[in-house]
């Protein structure tokens, strides 16, 4: 994922802007699956348990689609977690890394506000949504541990089972984890700001992302560990 050289052709984008865009749009449409299922799971259903089944399999599927989509343009990360973690590896530049975690934290706003516009609610809105309890953030280690190291592996070893792997570990982990896996510090930002089923806390979020980075470092360790140190790209 190099940078490759900058175009100055009229309408064209240099090639990490039109990358960075991708990661953007891509978070965007994330962040829209995830709330709108949300709450149209909740509207729909009087059962917290179905709503929830109906949040983790629209988010699941939504991942494979926008992975094979956008996976060919940015890697489709998605996440400011293992966007940092493909820098520390050396896979991606710091310049690049750059680029990618502000469109994916401007993504996932956008992705909020676009379901809330859906659904004719105010742009943004504080979620009441308490999730302090530390249990919750322990879950958020878990949770992105399992999720980085899932990406890590499998696109060594499996690229082309990248979308798959990393869309049955997210719906799966909705259910296993007691957070519902945010598992991104881009997520989780977002969703401080809708009142909505898949809401939390602003005063909640910072633990959770700090959870995030700790679960995505300890990943990183993990493969380093299990598949050795590799060379830069």
């Amino acid at each position: 994922m190099g940078g490759g050289d900058i175009r100055t052709d009229a309408g064209t984008l240099p090639p990490l802007a039109r990358r960075a865009a991708a990661e953007g749009v891509a978070t965007a449409l994330l962040l829209a699956a995830v709330v709108r299922s949300g709450i149209m799971g909740e509207r729909l259903s009087d059962s917290a348990g179905l709503a929830l089944l109906a949040n983790s399999l629209a988010t699941g599927a939504a991942l494979v689609a926008l992975i094979l989509a956008f996976g060919p343009v940015s890697g489709a990360h998605m996440n400011p977690a293992v966007t940092l973690v493909e820098a520390v590896r050396g896979r991606l530049s710091w310049r690049e890394a750059a680029a990618y975690v502000p469109c994916q934290v401007a993504g996932a706003f956008a992705g909020v506000a676009a379901a809330h516009a859906m659904f004719g609610l105010a742009v943004f809105a504080a979620s009441p949504k308490a999730r302090a309890d530390g249990a919750l953030v322990f879950s958020e280690v878990v949770a992105t541990f399992g999720l980085v190291l899932t990406v890590l592996l499998v696109v060594r070893s499996r690229p082309a089972a990248a979308p798959w792997a990393v869309a049955a570990y997210v719906t799966g982990a909705y259910w296993f984890t007691s957070s519902t896996s945010f598992a991104n510090p881009a997520v989780t930002a977002a969703r401080s700001f809708t009142p909505t089923f898949a809401g939390i806390r602003p005063a909640d979020a910072p633990a959770f992302v700090g959870a995030q980075l700790a679960g995505a470092a300890c990943a990183l360790a993990a493969f380093r560990l299990i598949a050795g140190r590799e060379a830069p790209r």
